[in-house]
């Protein structure tokens, strides 16, 4: 099958919609079939990479978001790939400007168009004029209009399925949560890869490490992580918050940091490379999240591929997740963040805890998640063809009574 996945975020630029669709794209490629992106400019990428199936179209920085871009044209340019490539299915993965080509290339060609619902706009409306121009009820409005007459919708979680249907949301929706590739995160560094990194960042090989990873963006919550540690130095004096990523909200949390006298427990790495990641995972001892804006928790599962418990804010999705301390725990108050912390601290793994955290892998790999993606597009084709015929039938059965 040709997919054409359409999204106004991909690698160079680092977000979990970028990685989600790298792990998607990796696996449906791993299947045999053939995947191409079509996506925006990026000043650290080249413009084109055939060779590698990925399209790029000219873009600027999206108003108030500046590090995500839109495509400001390319419509014709985009069809006339889609033709030559032979298209089976558009995938859209934004909203924006390359959903907008990506609705339109599938009519014209009359195939299958899905979309995958990543972002809670509601809970990013503070970045457009503070949240004074666009409301919640413009959000439900506008996706209700862009979503109508898809061939099907994919919502990675409970939260975004229970979110469109509020929204009336009339398209077939299937819940498939990201995959996380196993292949990656669940292969232990060594002892000695471990050593070198945590030597890098200065952090003896005994002392405790917290790891926050995510876009640094004031709807991540980072700054209640940093409220709670003077209550976990209070108990382990020598732990640490280890600060992974890059974002707007950076400098607002490097000064509550020297506000409150922590530089010498909170480090902040910056952004760091996509191939990476799973090493800061591996020489952690714990991973906190205080965020309330996750769509699908696509970070929780790659800490628990890495055999990390977790912290979180609790959500929805925790709720399905987290079934047994093993896995993690869920909070809702500083201080349920702050003993769980301490739990995992005070209780190292054992072969029990570890195979608990096993057992959930099978469910959120990336090999699992590609055939749910897939079995999901040959459900959405038949779908469509079956429509299709169904109006050939009626236009026959109407011209012969005319």
């Amino acid at each position: 099958m040709n997919i054409g996945l359409f999204t106004d975020t991909y690698f160079p630029q680092v977000s979990g919609v970028a990685t989600s669709i790298k792990t998607l794209r990796d696996e449906l490629t791993e299947q045999g079939h053939h995947v191409y992106i079509f996506t925006t400019t990026d000043p650290a990428a080249k413009h084109d990479e055939p060779e590698n199936g990925i399209y790029r179209f000219p873009s600027v920085p999206f108003v108030s978001f500046t590090d995500r871009r839109i495509a400001v044209r390319g419509w014709v340019r985009a069809l006339r790939l889609a033709r030559k490539l032979q298209l089976d299915i558009v995938h859209n993965q934004t909203e924006f400007s390359l959903g907008m080509m990506g609705k339109m290339v599938a009519k014209e060609m009359n195939i299958p168009c899905l979309h995958t619902y990543h972002t809670m706009y509601q809970d990013y409306l503070h970045y457009i004029a503070n949240g004074h121009i666009i409301k919640p009820h413009d959000v439900a409005r506008l996706a209700h209009l862009y979503l109508k007459n898809m061939t099907g919708i994919i919502a990675p979680s409970e939260r975004v399925l229970d979110t469109l249907q509020a929204y009336d949301v009339t398209a077939p929706i299937r819940i498939i949560p990201t995959g996380v590739n196993l292949r990656v995160y669940s292969k232990p560094d060594t002892p000695a890869q471990k050593h070198e990194l945590r030597q890098k960042l200065g952090y003896e090989d005994n002392v405790p490490v917290l790891l926050s990873l995510s876009r640094l963006a004031y709807e991540k919550n980072i700054q209640a992580l940093i409220e709670a540690l003077p209550d976990i130095l209070q108990h382990r004096p020598d732990a640490q918050l280890l600060i992974v990523g890059d974002g707007p909200a950076r400098e607002t949390l490097e000064r509550q940091v020297v506000k409150m006298s922590l530089s010498d427990h909170v480090q902040f790495t910056g952004e760091i490379k996509n191939e990476d990641v799973h090493h800061f995972y591996q020489m952690a001892d714990v991973f906190v999240s205080a965020s309330d804006s996750e769509s699908q928790g696509l970070t929780y599962d790659e800490a628990l591929a890495s055999n990390l418990p977790i912290v979180v804010m609790r959500s929805e999705y925790t709720d399905e997740l987290i079934d047994d301390p093993a896995i993690g725990m869920s909070f809702q108050k500083r201080g349920d963040l702050v003993k769980g912390v301490l739990y995992y601290l005070d209780h190292p793994d054992t072969q029990e805890t570890i195979a608990k955290r096993q057992q959930k892998l099978h469910d959120i790999s990336s090999e699992v998640f590609g055939q749910r993606v897939m079995d999901f597009y040959l459900e959405c084709q038949q779908r469509l063809q079956d429509e299709q015929e169904e109006k050939k039938r009626q236009h026959h059965l109407f011209g012969k009574r005319g």
